[in-house]
């Protein structure tokens, strides 16, 4: 996926003309190319809501929450690659975006928030309705401005979306006060942003290079361990270039699921807590780690000080901050993964010598499988759901999944085979970004079919979207998992507390609420299947509906459990296929 900025103004084109503040606001956005914002009015922002009354080329979309505003925004960048826009008022309007501003800044998403502030003259007050919203969106945007001056909103906002989409891409707060936003002003628009010492560097240093090519040609025991930077940089048919000329083994952490097929021989499925058996044991056995675009982080490497322990490491990364932030690399790069890649498939001349290697982990692969339980009772599985909805919707299909155990199951069980089909909250784990996000991701791409994959959990904390998808005409189709529990919590609470399941109950699984009526009060159509032999014709009912929302409950057992689990803290030399059994490893040299 490529980020892509769009200027409708010839760059050496001055355009001056007398406005105020929010018509500057309106205009600018029009100039970067922006054609969706997702918001929520209030009193600060409001001035900026009556010329979007009479916009013509930016459609606003009135969400039901502004933390849906946020998530939508996300998923309609993941899924277009373009800069997602939300809007929100002050105090509370603004800090309802904390959470997907958050999510945005660990998972590397190109969004611009704008939010109404008081009138200059009150901030420090504690005027009704402030909050110091760039003090608390400090640590986790890429960059945020207080705007106190109608004049500079036109060059703020071209300044903000090329911070948010170049280098490494975030999430940028654009904070205008409404005395800003009232006041007339001259609109000057010069796309050419005005940013000392910002010069992401992406093209790498050709020494660097040469030391990973030769890195690579002394290893024995490859992995290329590619992260969510490499589908950033839309590197994914450079990435099948250089794994099938080297020959090397490929593993795709939860934000790369596609970016590398899942289908191809090469290709050992997703490291980590609830990763395969064979990517994990590929990582642990390694000699030498390729890692692009990739952050090392802990659900990934579980105890670090036993990580891939006797691998050398190349990492590449358009952060310089990421690179030996946890594991120090042999071979450190610095730059766009696309132009990584490529670099390396010109410097490596033949492919390696790595039979014997790959032959060790396909016998992983067959050995220990991904699987999961039939019940006895007849009751249904949620991974036989996932799999019939992969089958069904096929791989052209957007998922969308929420957090849990249904997120796990998801990127195991649904067969991705495209860059960019499989959109999540990976870094901050956010509960509620399914619906909103796929509503975004939706509008993004209005002839995609998108599911969102939700618990019963996270379907309740952002469900009222489903009143702005059936408004606005947004038929996205929800697989709500639906097992009466907080899953991941019962889960850990089993295997960890002694079966204690404290607060973890949340009787859906007896319908409170009903997830069908509850469809219908939104004006959705609403399905309800408990068995799996209704499964495939509940998954072909839902895919012919196309003129509203459809959300189907699939009402699961209660028990089942996301195999395989490295617990936090261990070893992935620990990873339990079920509970109690570990895999039995083969040594490289045996």
């Amino acid at each position: 996926m490529r980020i892509r900025l769009v200027n409708h103004a010839n760059r050496n084109e001055q355009m001056t003309e007398q406005m105020t503040g929010a018509q500057a606001l309106v205009r600018a956005l029009e100039n970067v190319g922006v054609d969706t914002v997702f918001g929520f009015p209030g009193g600060a922002i409001l001035p900026a809501y009556d010329p979007l009354y009479d916009a013509t080329k930016v459609r606003h979309v009135l969400v039901r929450h502004e933390q849906g505003a946020g998530h939508a925004a996300e998923g309609y960048a993941q899924a277009t690659g373009k800069v997602g826009v939300c809007m929100a008022t002050s105090g509370p309007g603004a800090t309802n975006l904390v959470t997907p501003i958050a999510d945005a800044y660990m998972d590397s998403i190109p969004m611009v928030a704008i939010t109404g502030q008081v009138p200059s003259g009150l901030i420090g007050t504690d005027a009704f309705q402030e909050a110091d919203i760039c003090g608390i969106t400090l640590p986790i945007t890429k960059h945020n401005f207080l705007v106190t001056d109608a004049g500079d909103i036109p060059r703020t906002i071209a300044e903000a979306f090329h911070l948010a989409s170049t280098g490494r891409p975030g999430p940028v707060l654009v904070d205008i006060t409404k005395d800003a936003l009232q006041a007339r002003t001259e609109f000057h628009w010069d796309p050419t942003p005005q940013l000392p010492g910002y010069r992401p560097v992406t093209r790498p240093h050709a020494k660097q290079i040469q030391e990973a090519a030769k890195l690579i040609s002394e290893a024995e025991c490859p992995v290329l361990y590619v992260g969510g930077g490499v589908h950033k940089a839309g590197a994914s048919a450079e990435l099948l270039r250089l794994a099938e000329l080297t020959g090397i083994p490929v593993v795709t952490t939860l934000m790369a699921r596609g970016t590398f097929p899942d289908s191809h021989p090469l290709h050992m499925g997703m490291p980590g807590m609830h990763g395969s058996v064979s990517a994990v044991g590929a990582l642990q056995q390694a000699d030498l780690l390729v890692a692009l675009g990739v952050r090392f982080d802990d659900r990934v490497t579980g105890q670090l000080s036993s990580f891939a322990p006797r691998a050398k490491v190349i990492h590449a990364d358009i952060d310089p901050a990421e690179i030996s932030k946890n594991r120090v690399a042999d071979v450190p790069i610095v730059g766009d993964c696309k132009e990584v890649i490529g670099a390396l498939v010109d410097a490596i001349d033949r492919p390696g010598d790595y039979v014997k290697w790959r032959a060790q982990l396909d016998r992983l692969k067959e050995t220990y499988p991904l699987g999961y339980e039939d019940f006895a009772d007849g009751s249904l599985a949620p991974q036989y759901v996932l799999e019939r909805l992969s089958a069904i919707a096929g791989p052209d299909a957007l998922y969308v999944a929420g957090v849990g155990q249904h997120q796990m199951w998801a990127s195991q069980f649904i067969g991705h085979e495209k860059p960019g089909a499989f959109i999540t909250s990976g870094g901050l784990g956010t509960m509620g970004f399914s619906v909103p996000a796929a509503m975004g991701a939706k509008m993004g791409r209005p002839d995609t079919t998108v599911w969102a994959i939700d618990g019963d959990g996270c379907f309740q904390m952002t469900n009222q979207e489903l009143a702005t998808c059936a408004i606005e005409g947004v038929p996205i189709k929800i697989a709500v998992i639906n097992n009466g529990k907080l899953g991941m919590i019962r889960q850990w609470q089993r295997l960890f507390y002694d079966e204690r399941y404290s607060n973890s109950d949340l009787q859906t699984a007896q319908r409170v609420p009903d997830f069908v009526k509850l469809a219908d009060a939104y004006g959705c159509v609403g399905l309800r299947c408990s068995r799996p032999e209704d499964v495939d014709s509940t998954i072909a009912k839902a895919m012919e509906i196309n003129d509203v929302p459809v959300v189907v409950d699939f009402v699961v057992h209660e028990d089942a459990m996301v195999w395989p689990f490295v617990p936090s803290g261990t070893s992935n030399d620990d990873i339990k296929i079920a509970r109690d059994m570990t895999p039995r490893w083969e040594s490289y040299d045996s």
